[in-house]
């Protein structure tokens, strides 16, 4: 069968990367043509119609600046669905731009199934989208467990296929290394760890790296470990130590955080990562114009929380710092909290294992790929 996928996001292309991987087991007859990056390349020996390095833009104004390259790359994402018929049609996240390609599936193709794999955020916000989803997609599988619920209440039956951030951190962490292999390997010294995430983009290191060496760095009886990634130079992260050399480590941040006393991480995946892992940590987002952002957000988000690690446990288990909250004087009183407050630190790693019985077993892209293929052979 044939099959068309598109991801417009780092995360959209690891994670249909592991669904196509999965794919080619149950049809090992597959093929695909995507909209994607280097890992759906790579499981698919196939060159993407379009790369997610033309499509992956943050924020308002970058949207804005830049959208004639995006109807650009709507348009072409028609045309090469039109031309390629696939069985299926699979979207991955990226609502501003999936949503109107399946809505251009319904209306000018010849039944193509739609199915969504990780849906928008519509119980936060923009819940209007949800009579575009009933309308336009076939079948939306998620991987929040409220939100079957959530759209139950809207009258659309999705499936929950459990949350893949159990899978790659199941198949990524090594739990049998040894904290000072660990260290020797990196050439760290014997002080215990507290690892700074501060985002993947040149525009939220810059932006919340300093408050966070600020803080850490008032305990010199622990080193400073930065988790870099590989799409940003060293020399960058360098102009926010205000002189100093701390560790950087792009690979492996799965053991970076298993081996770490504490964690301060920039809102987003990786918090869900960290609590999957174990280690206590403290969550942080920037944002302009903190305090009237704050007060939007008590406005327009529909959820109390921002982090993910909150939003799927439905309560606060980390403390969450954003806006006008992020200072350094905040991050210090709460790194002092974990790093010395025994109960405090026992309930987080508590919550921890509560959430992961929440979000069920591994094998969510294999499930995932299960129900498109069925559907396709029926179809």
């Amino acid at each position: 069968m044939k099959y068309f996928l598109v991801a417009g996001e780092p995360s959209g292309d690891l994670h249909g990367a592991s669904l196509i991987e999965e794919l080619k087991k149950l049809d090992p007859e597959a093929t695909f043509k995507f909209f994607g990056g280097d890992l759906m390349r790579t499981a698919t020996a196939v060159r993407p119609v379009k790369h997610i390095k033309e499509l992956a833009y943050m924020g308002f104004w970058k949207v804005l600046k830049n959208l004639p390259s995006i109807l650009k790359s709507l348009r072409l994402c028609k045309k090469s669905i039109l031309e390629f018929q696939p069985d299926a049609v699979i979207l991955i996240d990226y609502p501003g731009f999936n949503l109107k390609i399946a809505k251009f599936v319904r209306k000018h193709t010849n039944n193509i199934p739609v199915h969504y794999y990780i849906s928008p955020s519509v119980w936060a916000w923009k819940s209007y989208r949800v009579k575009r989803i009933k309308r336009d997609v076939t079948q939306m599988l998620t991987i929040i467990p409220f939100e079957k619920e959530f759209y139950a209440s809207h009258n659309f039956e999705v499936q929950y296929v459990g949350n893949p951030a159990i899978d790659f951190v199941d198949n990524q962490l090594d739990k049998t290394e040894e904290t000072n292999y660990f260290k020797k390997k990196y050439f760290l010294n014997e002080k215990p760890i507290i690892a700074l995430l501060p985002g993947s983009r040149k525009q939220e290191i810059s932006s919340c790296l300093p408050k966070m060496i600020a803080a850490a760095s008032k305990y010199p009886e622990y080193q400073i470990v930065i988790s870099g990634v590989n799409s940003v130079h060293t020399a960058f992260y360098h102009e926010y130590m205000n002189g100093h050399n701390y560790p950087i480590i792009k690979h492996h941040p799965y053991q970076l955080l298993f081996h770490a006393d504490l964690a301060i991480v920039n809102s987003g995946t990786a918090t869900l990562e960290t609590a999957l892992i174990g280690t206590p940590q403290i969550v942080v987002y920037h944002v302009m114009l903190g305090r009237l952002a704050y007060l939007a957000k008590k406005i327009f988000i529909k959820t109390k929380n921002i982090s993910l690690v909150n939003i799927l446990a439905e309560k606060e288990i980390v403390k969450e710092l954003y806006a006008h909250l992020f200072t350094t004087q905040n991050l210090t009183r709460e790194i002092e909290r974990i790093l010395f407050d025994e109960k405090y630190r026992k309930q987080i790693i508590l919550s921890y294992k509560e959430l992961r019985d929440k979000l069920g077993k591994p094998g969510t892209s294999k499930r995932a790929a299960e129900i498109i293929y069925e559907y396709s052979k029926l179809s």
